[in-house]
């Protein structure tokens, strides 16, 4: 069954967004990256390819690079063009460092709002037998 997108869930595209950026300085913790590799490895982080295009993808690249998260070369692919090759940036490493603890803690709240709805839930389901 398909759920219907509420009002309150009209906004998901920008905290996607924001996700992808700490998403793309984890992948490029601890190698370098380029555009296409990244796409598919965000899979791992639940982005599938409706949530993200190319075009975002650069776009957010672009911005982390314009912060000084990122920094970025021009290599040669071998027998295809150049690509441009993503490094993290030790600024970079420190803003991941310093969402960890954020995440961690909206996990929790995430955690707990979803397991006070399945006990009130199914005290409702309860009620109505």
């Amino acid at each position: 069954m398909k759920q219907k997108e509420s009002g309150c869930c009209a906004s998901k595209h920008q905290k996607m967004e924001r996700f992808l950026e700490i998403s793309l300085l984890m992948l490029l913790f601890d190698k370098k990256g380029y555009g296409y590799g990244l796409i598919e490895q965000l899979e791992d982080f639940g982005f599938t390819s409706e949530d993200l295009n190319i075009g975002s993808l650069y776009r957010s690249l672009r911005k982390l690079a314009d912060q000084g998260l990122v920094s970025s070369v021009w290599e040669d692919a071998g027998q295809g063009p150049k690509r441009r090759v993503y490094t993290i940036t030790a600024e970079g490493k420190d803003e991941l460092h310093n969402w960890i603890p954020i995440l961690k803690e909206r996990k929790s709240r995430i955690e707990q709002l979803i397991e006070t709805y399945e006990k009130k839930s199914s005290d409702t389901q309860g009620d109505k037998k």
